[in-house]
């Protein structure tokens, strides 16, 4: 029974529940996320976002296992090394769909249009998308890219535009390094075929990878620029009454450009594990990966600082 039910939870992937914090975007950056009103529902929309994702993965390891037995490192999924009947793993991924969908509707109307539209893209991705080239990186990008929007959604609080394409251009380099970073590792293993564990992976070539990974963290480093220079001050915080009584004289200093060297690094050293083949799995590099994660540490504890300390 205890096998069993670690094959359910690694097939639902709890470690991939890290891109649903992206719900949190909208809070956090419009300075609500300590209040309670607001925090709540983004927490049940957080837990919605887990459990339909979850049953995505699952539903797609069903359908994927064939495939994945010859993958180096996939063919240990419980479904695909068959410690998990595909019978039980799809029961367990409609009873995620199905709670994942009544917690949106508790929710708010548009959060349960965005919550439906996220699952059937998700599902469509897993049936067909992914086997389109371009299509299934825009695919991905999307999926990112709504649960930003489903915070917006669950709080009725709105990003700024540049805070947007920011997250719209990471979520595009995120999708397109899991696929360089998938092509680098598989050529390192001889007697493994792209096409046999990816089908779009045999339209993708090294140089075309590597100019949209290029041209997409360009593009994401320029809009978070932008984003902190032209945001404007919330003027509050914990530490000031205002964010003028700490630079009165500077009124128009943007502190949130403060931020940009750590999002310079972070990038670069995506960049660099993605071409060390280690970049398939960005939640995996997240949590496993020393420097990034101090760095995304340290710019999530600069952002509180600025945001809730400063107001600036």
């Amino acid at each position: 029974m205890g096998k069993l039910l670690y094959a359910i939870l690694k097939t639902a992937r709890p470690r991939q529940w890290l891109k649903n914090l992206a719900v949190f975007t909208t809070i956090l950056f419009t300075g609500h996320v300590l209040e309670p009103k607001v925090l709540t529902p983004t927490l049940w929309a957080f837990i919605s976002f887990c459990l339909l994702s979850s049953s995505n993965y699952i539903f797609n390891d069903i359908l994927d296992a064939p495939k994945d037995r010859k993958h180096p490192f996939k063919k240990f999924r419980p479904v695909a090394s068959r410690l998990l009947s595909p019978a039980l793993a799809l029961t367990t991924s409609l009873v995620f769909l199905g709670l994942g969908l009544k917690i949106s509707s508790t929710i708010s109307q548009s959060f349960f249009f965005i919550s439906v539209l996220f699952i059937v893209l998700e599902y469509s991705y897993s049936l067909f998308l992914k086997h389109i080239t371009v299509i299934d990186i825009l695919t991905i990008t999307t999926a990112y890219f709504l649960r930003v929007y489903a915070g917006e959604a669950a709080t009725g609080f709105h990003i700024s535009i540049w805070l947007a394409l920011a997250a719209l251009s990471l979520a595009l380099f995120l999708a397109i390094g899991k696929r360089r970073a998938e092509l680098t590792l598989l050529q390192g293993y001889s007697g493994v075929i792209p096409r046999d564990t990816r089908e779009s992976l045999s339209h993708y070539s090294e140089k075309l990878l590597d100019t949209y990974t290029a041209m997409f963290a360009n593009s994401t480093f320029i809009t978070y620029a932008f984003y902190t220079f032209l945001e404007k001050p919330t003027n509050r915080g914990f530490f000031l009454r205002s964010y003028y009584d700490f630079a009165p004289d500077l009124p128009d200093r943007k502190w949130m450009m403060i931020t940009i060297p750590f999002v310079l690094f972070g990038i670069m050293r995506y960049m660099q594990l993605i071409y060390e083949g280690k970049g398939e799995s960005p939640e995996k590099i997240l949590t496993s990966d020393l420097p990034l994660l101090l760095t995304v540490i340290l710019w999530a504890g600069l952002i509180l600082v600025v945001i809730y300390g400063i107001g600036g």
